[in-house]
């Protein structure tokens, strides 16, 4: 029932929709607003950039006054000077430049936006010791498909301004993506780290020994949370580890939850952070039940401490995205 209702509200969405495009001036209409003056004109451009903005800003959030002004070059100058030109030699046409150079501003002001936020995000991916472009590089992968080029001009050209928006709004769309793949939420509750990475006295021969990781003590049956998006590479049993469920983050980033009374995940499945992925135990060498968590890096073992301790300055960054959001709606 709930899914007839949902198609059927679809539908009339739909509907709705194709009516108000019919409506759309055609080419007669627009020819006679023009015939009556730019003005006219003028003022359905500055309404349509009203809407873009509100549009824009609905889903990022408010822009902030105080953007970097060096990430891209500030034409406001120029633009003044331009309304200024036409206003003396084309007084009719005086909005419409206005409009234009409204439209520039705000262009240039999203730029700068999206600059600042991918420098947040590679702040907080070299604080882990990762490589930035490395990341961008992964959370571009598997991308593709039938594409529409687009251009500003009539001789299908692309004003440099538009492109260098466009550029930027990918390079934050990708880092930002990155950013959400890195381990940074505590994989269980900390009740204490009872043992740290490193080197250490093997529990059971007393000899020197490497730990590859970082030991949760908890109850048996105590929830164990995947640290970051990802999907499950592996679900079993590994020697000396008992029952293990591993994570795969993309860009090799690999984490590593082990000694489990009971996994909760299925090989394929993708996770978000903070989602349930086991419970604590005792199984494999393990002398109490405790979660043994890991990091590793092309299959090499990393300290995952500075992951975790970046956890507060992550965190900020996508709660600053968050309260941008909550701010546009």
């Amino acid at each position: 029932m709930v899914t007839l209702v949902s198609q059927l509200t679809a539908a009339r969405d739909h509907a709705l929709l194709l009516e108000r495009e019919a409506a759309v001036a055609t080419a007669e209409t627009r020819l006679d607003k023009y015939r009556g003056g730019l003005e006219g004109v003028a003022d359905d451009l500055n309404r349509r950039q009203d809407f873009i903005e509100k549009a824009i800003e609905g889903t990022l959030g408010e822009l902030p006054k105080d953007l970097p002004q060096g990430t891209v070059s500030d034409s406001s100058a120029e633009a003044a000077k331009t309304v200024r030109k036409i206003s003396m030699e084309l007084p009719e046409a005086r909005r419409l430049a206005e409009a234009e150079a409204r439209q520039l501003a705000f262009i240039e002001r999203l730029t700068r936006f999206a600059d600042a936020r991918s420098a947040q995000a590679e702040t907080a991916i070299r604080r882990v010791g990762l490589n930035p472009a490395m990341l961008r590089a992964s959370a571009q992968e598997g991308t593709g498909g039938p594409l529409i080029r687009l251009f500003t001009g009539s001789d299908e050209s692309v004003d440099p301004r538009f492109a260098r928006l466009g550029a930027s709004l990918e390079r934050m769309a990708a880092l930002q993506k990155g950013l959400a793949r890195i381990p940074n939420t505590l994989p269980a509750s900390l009740e204490y780290i009872s043992s740290g990475f490193g080197y250490r006295s093997d529990p059971f021969t007393g000899g020197a020994a490497f730990h590859a990781g970082l030991d949760f003590r908890g109850p048996i049956g105590a929830p164990i949370y995947s640290a970051a998006a990802g999907t499950i590479s592996f679900v079993g049993v590994k020697q000396g580890y008992g029952r293990v469920v591993e994570v795969s983050h993309g860009n090799g980033l690999m984490t590593r939850y082990a000694h489990m009374s009971r996994t909760a995940a299925q090989l394929g499945q993708k996770v978000d952070a903070g989602a349930v992925i086991g419970q604590i135990g005792n199984t494999g060498r393990s002398t109490g039940p405790h979660l043994h968590f890991e990091v590793r890096i092309n299959d090499r073992p990393v300290n995952p401490r500075p992951f975790l301790e970046a956890n507060r300055h992550v965190q900020e960054i996508r709660a600053g995205n968050a309260q941008h959001h909550e701010h546009g709606e």
